[in-house]
C-alpha cells in the first residue's frame, strides 16, 4: 500500500475523446484508470444498440480505447475501472478478455453485475421520484439500480485488473478502489464520502480541468486539449486535484467548484455507501494545477437503492420555419394558420427569436418557429405532418423556408427515477476465475442533518451597478431526468457574501422566467461560495424527451449568466 493511490479519468460520457485513455497512461504515472460512460440517456441508447445486435448493450467506444493501450496496462499493473459495461456487462467483459488473447495479453477481467431490474419490474413497487405517481402498466424498456462501490472493491481485492460495471454511482468508479487500496471498512462514513467528493470531481472528465467553465478565457492559459484529470487520493479520503503537466487545461478552486455543482440537488449528496455532506468540503489551492480536497463528512446510507427506468414515451417530429426581418410574429402567426389548415391534429410551437432588428447579416435577422408532434401513431406523426410544413412553402409567409426536407417521425424515450430497498437487489462480482461472489449492501440508517459549520462571509452593501451577472458570478448547469439544476459560485468572499445574501426564489425567478409554475429549490453552500438551484420539471419527462431548445440544460447557466442584475459597485 501506497501514501497516495493516483487515480485518472479517462471519460466523461459515451463518446468522450477517443484518445484519453492512451494520453492519461503515457502522459505520468497514475495507479488507476476509471472512465464513466453512462448517463441516464446512455441506457436508452445501449438498449437500441442491444435491439438491434444482441451481442450489444454495452459502450463500445471502451474496447477501441483499450486496444492500443492493453499491453501498458498488463505491464504496469494498472488498474482500469469502468462503467462501460452498460446493460450488458458480462458480455464487455468477454469482449476485453477477447480482445486480450488476441493482442496475447495477460489481463484478468472481473465485471459487477445485478443491477438490472428489468426481469423483477412487474413485482417491485417503482413510483416516480419526482411525481410520486405510481408505474402502473408502463412497460419499461431498461431498469438499472445504482449499485456502489463494494463490489468493485471486491473485484480487485480479487485480483482483477480490469473491473467492468453495469450502472453503477458514477463515483463509486473511485470510491472502489480506494476503499480496496486503503482497506477502508464500510462505516468509515468519512473517508468514503471524500472519496465520492473526488469521484463526483473526476467523473465528467475534462469538466474538471476547464472544460464548460465559466472563467476559462481568465484561468485556463491553454483551453484547447484539455488535460484529464487526475486524483491524488490518500488514505483519510482526502485528495489533491491535479493533471499531468504540460497537458491542456487548468485545475483551480473554481474548476473544482463548478464541477462539484454539477448535477447535484442539496447538501446531502445520496448514495448507496454513505451520504455525502457536500457542505462540509473545503477547497484549498496548493499550487499550480493542484487543488486540496478535504474535510468532508459523511452520514450512514438510506438503505435505498435509485432506479433509473426508461420506457417508450411515443413518437414524435420537428419542423423549423426560417423567419426573416420586419413582422416576425405575425408571419410565425400566418405559417401556424397555414399548417392548422393543411393538417387537421395536435401540434405544439415555440417561437425562437435570435434575430435582431437592423441585423448586419441575413442570418442575424431570422427567427425560427419550431413546431412539434407527439403520439402513438407514427403514421400521423411522420410525412403527414412533414409534408404538410414543406407545402407551405409557396404558399405562406414572405421568405418562407425551412431547415429540413420531410421526414419521418422517431421513437423517444420518458425517464423514469425510483427508489428500492437494497435488500431487493443483488449486487454480484463475477470474479476473474468465473467465481460469483454476492456483495452485502451497508445497512440503511436514518442520517439525520449534519450540523452547521457556521461559516460567515463580511456583508456586501451600497451602490449597484446594473450589469450581466456573469460579471461576478460563474454557474453550471445540467439535467437530472426532468430537473435541472445550475449551480452559481463566486471567486471571492465579498462576491460570495453578495450572492448568498440575494439570490433567493424570487430572484431566481425573475432571472428564469420559464420556472413560472415549476417547483424550484435553493440550497446555500457557503463552504463553496456558492448556490445550488434545481428547477423541477423544467425538461419535462427528461432529456429524451424534452423540447427544449437546450434539452439537457448544458447552457442553461451561461444563459442566467447573461441576465442583467444589479450588482454592488465595490465588486466589480
Amino acid at each position: 500500500m501506497t501514501d497516495v493511490l493516483r487515480i485518472a479519468n479517462c471519460s466523461g460520457f459515451y463518446g468522450d475523446r477517443a484518445s484519453a485513455l492512451s494520453e492519461v497512461l503515457n502522459d505520468g504515472p497514475v495507479d488507476v484508470v476509471t472512465g464513466d460512460y453512462l448517463a441516464e440517456l446512455t441506457m436508452l441508447i445501449l438498449f437500441r444498440s442491444r435491439a438491434k445486435d444482441p451481442a450489444r448493450g454495452w459502450a463500445t467506444s471502451f474496447l477501441r480505447q483499450l486496444e492500443p493501450v492493453l499491453g501498458t496496462v498488463a505491464d504496469r499493473g494498472t488498474r482500469v475501472v469502468v462503467n462501460a459495461g452498460g446493460l450488458a456487462p458480462a458480455a464487455c467483459a468477454a469482449a476485453v478478455r477477447d480482445l486480450a488473447t488476441t493482442l496475447g495479453v495477460d489481463v484478468p477481467v472481473a465485471h459487477v453485475a445485478g443491477d438490472d431490474l428489468l426481469p423483477r419490474v412487474g413485482e417491485l413497487d417503482l413510483p416516480n421520484l419526482d411525481t410520486g405517481a405510481p408505474l402502473g402498466d408502463r412497460t419499461p424498456l431498461t431498469a438499472n439500480a445504482y449499485l456502489g462501490a463494494w463490489g468493485i472493491a471486491a473485484a480487485l481485492q480479487g485480483g482483477a485488473q480490469v473491473v467492468v460495471t453495469g450502472r453503477v454511482t458514477d463515483a463509486s468508479l473511485v470510491v472502489g478502489p480506494a476503499a480496496a487500496h486503503f482497506g477502508w471498512a464500510r462505516d468509515d462514513w468519512d473517508r468514503l464520502a471524500g472519496a465520492t467528493a473526488v469521484g463526483h470531481v473526476l467523473e465528467c472528465g475534462t469538466q474538471a480541468t476547464g472544460g464548460n467553465y465559466s472563467f476559462v478565457r481568465d484561468e485556463v492559459a491553454q483551453p484547447i486539449h484539455m488535460g484529464f484529470p487526475v486524483a491524488e487520493v490518500a488514505a483519510d479520503g482526502s485528495a489533491v486535484i491535479t493533471k499531468h503537466p504540460g497537458t491542456g487545461g487548468a485545475v483551480t478552486v473554481g474548476t473544482v467548484t463548478a464541477q462539484l455543482l454539477y448535477e447535484i440537488a442539496g447538501p446531502l449528496y445520496a448514495g448507496p455507501d454513505v451520504v455525502t455532506d457536500f457542505s462540509s468540503i473545503e477547497l484549498a489551492q496548493e499550487g499550480p494545477d493542484r487543488v486540496r480536497v478535504s474535510g468532508v463528512r459523511g452520514l450512514p446510507p438510506s438503505g435505498r437503492l435509485k432506479v433509473c427506468l426508461n420506457m417508450l414515451g411515443g413518437f414524435r417530429n420537428t419542423m423549423s420555419f426560417v423567419l426573416t426581418g420586419l413582422d416576425v410574429e405575425a408571419k410565425a402567426e400566418l405559417a401556424l394558420a397555414g399548417l392548422r389548415d393543411a393538417y387537421p391534429h395536435p401540434f405544439e410551437h415555440r417561437l425562437v427569436r435570435l434575430d435582431r432588428e437592423d441585423a448586419p447579416t441575413n442570418e442575424q435577422a431570422a427567427a425560427l418557429l419550431r413546431v412539434f408532434v407527439r403520439g402513438d401513431d407514427p403514421k400521423v406523426l411522420g410525412r403527414a405532418f412533414s409534408n404538410a410544413a414543406v407545402e407551405l412553402a409557396l404558399a405562406s409567409y414572405p421568405g418562407c423556408t425551412l431547415t429540413s426536407q420531410p421526414g419521418d417521425a422517431s421513437p423517444y424515450g420518458v425517464y423514469w427515477p425510483s427508489l428500492v430497498d437494497s435488500a431487493e437487489v443483488e449486487h454480484v462480482v463475477v470474479h476473474p476465475d468465473g467465481r460469483r461472489e454476492v456483495i452485502p449492501h451497508t445497512p440503511g440508517a436514518a442520517s439525520g442533518q449534519p450540523e452547521p459549520l457556521g461559516r460567515t462571509h463580511p456583508d456586501a452593501t451600497g451602490a449597484a451597478e446594473r450589469v450581466p451577472l456573469g460579471r461576478v458570478v460563474g454557474a453550471r448547469s445540467g439535467d437530472k431526468g426532468g430537473n435541472a439544476n445550475v449551480g452559481f459560485w463566486a471567486r471571492t468572499d465579498e462576491a460570495a457574501a453578495w450572492l448568498l445574501g440575494w439570490l433567493d426564489e424570487k430572484q431566481f425567478r425573475a432571472l428564469l422566467p420559464e420556472a413560472d409554475g415549476l417547483q424550484v429549490d435553493l440550497h446555500p453552500l457557503p463552504n463553496l461560495r456558492a448556490v445550488n438551484v434545481v428547477v423541477h420539471g423544467l425538461l419535462g419527462e427528461g432529456v429524451a424527451s424534452s423540447t427544449r431548445f437546450d434539452p439537457q440544460a448544458k447552457g442553461l447557466g451561461e444563459y442566467l449568466r447573461s441576465r442583467h442584475v444589479d450588482v454592488p459597485t465595490t465588486l466589480l
